[in-house]
Parts: C-alpha cells; structure tokens; sequence
C-alpha cells in the first residue's frame, strides 16, 4: 500500500510539472491560477508553499516560496508591482541571483523572466555514465539541501519586495553547467558568495546555469564523488560546462598525493568526458588569493603553477579557457590592498582573502562572462546586452555596489583555502 501511495504521489507530480504551474499572491487569480495565501505552509501533500521561519527568515521578510518539480530546467516569470513603489530582488535555491533589484512606481506592474534549474542527486544510466547517486556531503544535506531536493525555492527579497503572481513551465533550453570549488559553489548563508552564484543574473532567460560546484574540492574530487557523472548524465549536446579547480587540488601537491601533472591529468580525463557526450568543456583557471606584499604594496600570486598547467591543457586540447587567474591579478592591482578588502568576506572579525562576499562574487561572474566572450565560446550569445563595458582593471566601485541580503549569516566558513 504505501509503494502504491508514492507511485501515485510520483506520477501526479509527472503530470502537475507538464503543465505551467500558476500561482496569485495578491488575492485576485486568474483563470488557472492557484490562490496562495499568505499563511499557506509548504507541505509535500500540497506540493507548493512557503517556507517555514527559520533563521533564514525568523523576521518575516526575506520570504521564500517552494513547489514540488522534477530536475530540469525552467522558465520563472514573475509579475512585480503592485499599488505601492516596489524594490524586488529574486534569487533561487541556494541565492543564485535571477533578478536585481527592480524598481517600479507604485501602481505599475512588470513582468520579468529568468531560468532556474532544478536537480536531483541521482544519476541516470547514459553511455559511459552508470546509475547511481552523487555521493553528498553532509553539508548539502543539512544547510545546502535547497540545492538538491526535488523542489523550485524561491528568495523574494529587496528593499520593498512585490511579487503578485508567478507562471512557472519546463523548459528545453541549453545549459552552462560549473564545476569547481568553493569559489564557483552555491553558499548558503552570508557573508559569503561566488561566483556561481552571480553568473545567473548574467544571462538572458535563454540558458540555464547548473551549479555543481562544491566547498573544498578538487578534479578528483569529482571523480570520486560522481559529480562529473551527474553532468554527463543530464548534458545535452552543445551544453556548456566551465571547469574551475586549483585552490584545493594544490594541498594535494603538499600532502604527497597529487600535484599538476596529476591535476592535469585530471582535468583531461573530465574534458575528454565532456567532449564524448558532445559537450563544450571551457577550462577556467582559478582566481588569485588576496596576498599583497607588506613591503611593495604588489600582489603576490600563489597559483600560477595550476594557472598555467590549466592553460596548458586548454591548449594542448584546443579548448576554449578563460584566464580568470590573470584577469583576477589585474583586478585586485587596480583596487589595491585596502580597497580590495571590499571583495572579501569579514567573519568573527577576521578578513578571508581566498572567498568572497557578493561583491567580489559579482565582479568574478563579470570577468567569467568577458572571459567567455573573447573565448568566443557559443553560449556568450546568450549573455544579456545591458552588461555594459568589462575589464579587469577598470572594476566598478565597491562604495556604489549594492545587492539584497539574503537572511541568515553563517560562520562556518566554506570548506578549502
């Protein structure tokens, strides 16, 4: 009986995510809209709802809105506005950012689209992938499950949120899929961020962003844990996948186990992979730690060795690469090293020089998008046309960058150095 219970449960939720899924938050629903009152919990018996208070929003506002979906990808479009002005910020999952602060007069309404992916942790039988499940860690159990349960979580946030109603529906689109440490990974609470997480608002609602990035891990890491098979599984020809390792695969080199022969080795064997499955894999070379010498006021690059051995297989395998170690070093020169303290988090008083805040995130995600751009890798046709001018030595003020904060701050720092 209870086996019956869940095929049944499974195969309603089949069918409720084949249709678009329409929800009203302003009391008046349309024809097909399901009316969602302010005080409607999350419920797996339900299949949608809001989340309950938590740390993340024991203050009521940010507030986050769930519904039960399959992995995939799809469109969100939201309406904003309403009768009074209205500043909204949306992120998705674990505070992938999708929409900006959009600002609209009272008694205006506007309709906005972004893409958000949706995925599991099994792993579905394709040639040269075995069934299976990506071995998580008890972090993305805990404090990271957004990212993997089989449910679209939305952050409505901003300054004077308003969203009235949301049309949600699957969609075929291609995706950029990230691979990489906790410089590339979702983080799930403030005052961190990455790069991943910022790439989203980049892109016009035509791609999907899948972020399998994770805290303190290496190419072998991905290996073993089958991340790299989860990607494979779920690719689809002329998909995107951005490799960015460095910062944890050089320990390996300290600790006897590795060092960049084996680092490239490792980063063949996941481009080949990719590449078998018709996939686009663009090598990314990981970003600078903030070290400025004391005496020079110069930054002092750590990573060089795994900088060049990252470009060295881009080449040697005619891939597209993105010289992020480089554009990095060209950044942090142009702020310095009191101004470029602004990329990096605070916690327990104590400055982190190898994550970043939003900020730092932000202006990453930037040089990843102008990366892929002078790569010319296909998907940068995607990137949206309001980006304005990029360039690593001329960043945008940290004094004048703003983003919502998402609720609840976290000082367990991200795994990896």
């Amino acid at each position: 009986m209870k086996h019956l219970l869940l095929l049944t449960t499974l195969l309603a939720s089949a069918a409720w995510a084949q249709q678009p899924l329409r929800f009203a938050f302003d009391g008046k629903p349309a024809t097909g809209e399901v009316q969602v009152q302010s005080d409607t919990p999350y419920s797996r018996e339900r299949g949608y709802g809001f989340e309950p208070d938590d740390k993340r929003n024991a203050a009521g506002l940010p507030y986050f809105f769930s519904v039960d979906l399959p992995e995939g990808n799809y469109r969100v479009t939201a309406t904003l506005g309403g009768p009074q002005a209205s500043d909204t910020t949306i992120k998705a999952e674990l505070r992938r950012l999708q929409l900006d602060s959009v600002k609209l007069p009272a008694g205006s309404t506007q309709t906005q689209s972004f893409i958000v992916n949706v995925r599991t942790a099994n792993i579905a039988a394709v040639p040269g992938v075995e069934a299976g499940r990506v071995k998580l860690k008890e972090r993305e159990i805990a404090s990271e499950g957004w990212a993997w349960d089989r449910r679209l979580t939305l952050e409505i946030n901003g300054a004077q949120p308003a969203l009235t109603h949301l049309l949600i529906e699957p969609v075929k689109l291609p995706t950029v899929y990230l691979l990489g440490d906790s410089t590339v990974a979702d983080q799930s609470g403030e005052p961190y961020a990455s790069w991943g997480q910022m790439l989203t608002a980049l892109f016009k609602p035509t791609v999907a962003v899948s972020n399998h990035a994770e805290s303190g891990e290496t190419f072998r890491d991905s290996l073993a844990r089958r991340r790299i098979d989860k990607i494979l599984s779920t690719l689809q020809p002329g998909d995107t996948v951005l490799l960015q390792f460095g910062h944890n695969d050089q320990k390996q080199q300290k600790d006897g186990s590795g060092n960049a022969e084996s680092y490239k080795a490792e980063l063949r064997t996941h481009a080949e992979r990719i590449l078998a499955r018709g996939g686009v894999p663009v090598v990314v070379s990981s970003m600078e730690r903030r070290n400025f010498d004391a005496q020079t006021g110069k930054l002092k690059p750590s990573l060089l060795e795994y900088a060049d051995a990252a470009r060295a297989v881009a080449t040697d395998m005619k891939l597209a690469f993105i010289d992020l170690n480089g554009m990095s070093q060209q950044l942090y020169a142009a702020l310095g090293p009191e101004r470029s303290q602004a990329m990096h988090p605070l916690n327990n008083g104590k400055l982190d020089n190898t994550h970043h805040n939003n900020y730092g995130a932000m202006q990453l995600a930037r040089l990843v998008a102008l990366g892929l751009r002078e790569a010319r890798v296909p998907v940068a046709a995607q990137l949206r046309d309001d980006l304005g001018a990029i360039s690593p030595a001329q960043p945008p003020a940290p004094e004048q960058f703003r983003v919502a904060v998402s609720p609840g701050f976290t000082q367990l720092r991200p795994l990896g150095d």
